[in-house]
């Protein structure tokens, strides 16, 4: 039995798990990498009408097979629908889960747009990088859009279309929406989907400020890269978690604490569940949060975005926790200090430093979706 799911007793897991003829929802996923394959099979293994959106659709046979922590504990879920066709992929579904990184939130957009249905509920995974930005047209539609803070596990693919690791799982979702009232129906439906409770915030902010990867692996990749030049060789692939470092602990801390000014300066938001990392991770100090991060079984052996060549290893700024935690993520926040006039020296030392070795200019400019003033930031996300 996979360790986060509840089969009933009649399910033989021996053999693929097959559909009801009544199967439950139907339901498109977006993205066929680690994310993506977890949930496409978490929702087949539970009865629903799967549609999974893939740039590889010749890799998949319609069958995902989920591990949990040890490989003898496996579950089979079939007769997943895949395709590279995006009007086939959304065609009827009543819930479009998106596991993109945000880089590829446009693109995906400006191709969604003109087939979904004005009654689908849209969900990304997690919904933080300006989800509620770039899709504001959908919210126009009158498409409801929800984001989760956190992904519901650590996910890592065994063999691409095939299987996937599954282990870390949280003991709790919380999920905003846009309109706010969604938020209750899709929660419940999540905590049965998951199997963990799920609990809705009271507005998308909540989401979007969320200090998860955006401040998590920036602050990681400055304490790692932070003295990299060009030509520059480093003798190793860092692991990243696993050997977490006291300069990250601190300068994690520093970008909590300048998001939570940013958070009291919104004082007509109800933001409380924007928790900062010193309750999440239960450290209070620089000392307990390298330890606790350490500690996380799950993310051990995990290695840093790097390229190797003859010469040694270099940092790989094409991958996302660069090319998208930097300009969508803590870019973002960013964003957010510089129009409410919240002093935040840490945030803007690493975006600056991301900046200059990269340049990257992009980010959510939040002037151009007409957020010009502490009031257009009350009410969009008051919706």
């Amino acid at each position: 039995m996979v360790a986060y799911i509840t089969f009933s007793s009649e399910v033989n897991m021996n053999k693929p798990y097959k559909l009801t003829k009544n199967g439950g929802k139907t339901i498109c996923v977006i993205g066929g990498g680690n994310v993506g394959t977890q949930i496409a099979g978490v929702c087949a293994l539970h009865g629903h009408k799967v549609k999974l959106y893939t740039s590889t659709p010749e890799l998949f046979d319609g069958t995902i097979q989920i591990v949990g922590d040890t490989t003898e504990q496996s579950g089979y879920a079939s007769n997943i629908f895949v395709t590279n066709d995006i009007e086939q992929a959304v065609f009827g579904c009543e819930y479009v889960f998106v596991t993109y990184p945000a880089l590829m939130f446009q693109t995906l957009a400006e191709s969604l747009y003109p087939v979904i249905d004005s009654e689908a509920i849209i969900g990304f995974f997690p919904g933080t990088g300006g989800v509620e930005f770039f899709f504001k047209p959908f919210i126009e539609k009158g498409v409801t859009l929800f984001g989760l803070q956190r992904v519901p596990s650590v996910a890592r693919l065994i063999e691409r279309g095939k299987s996937v690791r599954v282990s870390g799982l949280r003991d709790r979702l919380y999920l905003g929406s846009i309109p706010t009232q969604k938020s209750n129906e899709i929660s419940s439906f999540l905590s049965l989907l998951f199997g963990i409770p799920c609990e809705s915030l009271p507005n998308y902010l909540s989401v979007t400020l969320t200090p998860s990867n955006s401040i998590l692996h920036t602050s990681r990749l400055y304490s790692l890269f932070n003295d990299y030049y060009p030509s520059k060789k480093y003798d190793q692939n860092f692991l990243f978690y696993e050997n977490w470092s006291q300069e990250a602990s601190e300068l994690l801390l520093q970008c909590d604490e300048e998001l939570q000014k940013i958070c009291k300066e919104l004082k007509e938001m109800d933001l409380r569940g924007v928790k900062s990392l010193k309750i999440h991770y239960e450290s209070e100090t620089v000392n307990q949060l390298t330890s606790k991060i350490r500690s996380i079984r799950s993310l051990h052996e995990l290695k840093s975005p790097m390229l190797k060549d003859e010469f040694g290893w270099t940092p790989d700024f094409s991958s996302r926790y660069f090319s998208t935690d930097f300009p969508l993520g803590l870019g973002l926040i960013e964003e957010f200090a510089q129009l409410l006039v919240v002093n935040t020296p840490t945030i803007h030392t690493i975006m600056d430093w991301y900046r200059n070795i990269t340049k990257d200019v992009k980010k959510v400019d939040l002037q151009s979706f007409d957020i010009h003033t502490i009031n257009d930031i009350y009410n969009f996300y008051h919706q």
